[in-house]
């Protein structure tokens, strides 16, 4: 068994404009590293990598443009995120398929983001928890055409995410 989510990797540009927000240095603030900037449409848990991708081979995603808002939004106590809109069907999809593995799916409404920083306690300073509906004003978008099995690894050197396989979205 393996610690598996299925992902959104953003492509460059999108990546790009995420580095370009201001990432001021606070205590207790530990940045997320880029390579690791992931929307998460399903979190697994711990689950059976062959079982995931059987099911999700034969799943019908579809179509999505993903909408990057240009503001970080405090998420709970612990997380620094940019809102991601427009994944809420590719995530019920992708929900749909997997739901007989790993842990359930969550009930709550799908709130795509990326985190770009975990924050530890006594973090001042920073944005509040963000109300549903709030965003940003200016947003880059781009066509999603595939999504990520990633299994979360820890080795010597921390946190790793692998891919272990991708499974295109339907044309639009």
């Amino acid at each position: 068994m393996s610690r598996l989510f299925v992902a959104l990797w953003p492509p460059a540009g999108a990546l790009a404009e995420l580095r370009a927000l201001p990432r001021e240095e606070h205590p207790g603030v530990r940045w997320v590293p880029p390579e690791r900037w992931h929307v998460t449409l399903r979190f697994l848990g711990d689950a059976d990598p062959d079982r995931a991708r059987e099911l999700l081979a034969g799943a019908p995603l579809p179509a999505a443009s993903a909408e990057v808002g240009h503001v970080l939004e405090r998420l709970g106590r612990d997380v620094l995120a940019v809102p991601v809109r427009g994944l809420e069907r590719l995530a019920a999809a992708v929900a749909a398929a997997t739901a007989g593995i790993g842990v359930p799916p969550e009930r709550r409404r799908f709130h795509g983001h990326v985190t770009v920083a975990r924050i530890r306690g006594g973090a001042h300073g920073l944005p509040p928890p963000a109300r549903p509906g709030t965003g940003a004003a200016s947003t880059t978008a781009f066509p999603v055409t595939e999504v990520a099995l990633v299994a979360s690894e820890h080795d010597e050197q921390g946190l790793r995410y692998r891919t272990l396989a991708t499974f295109a979205t339907a044309p639009r």
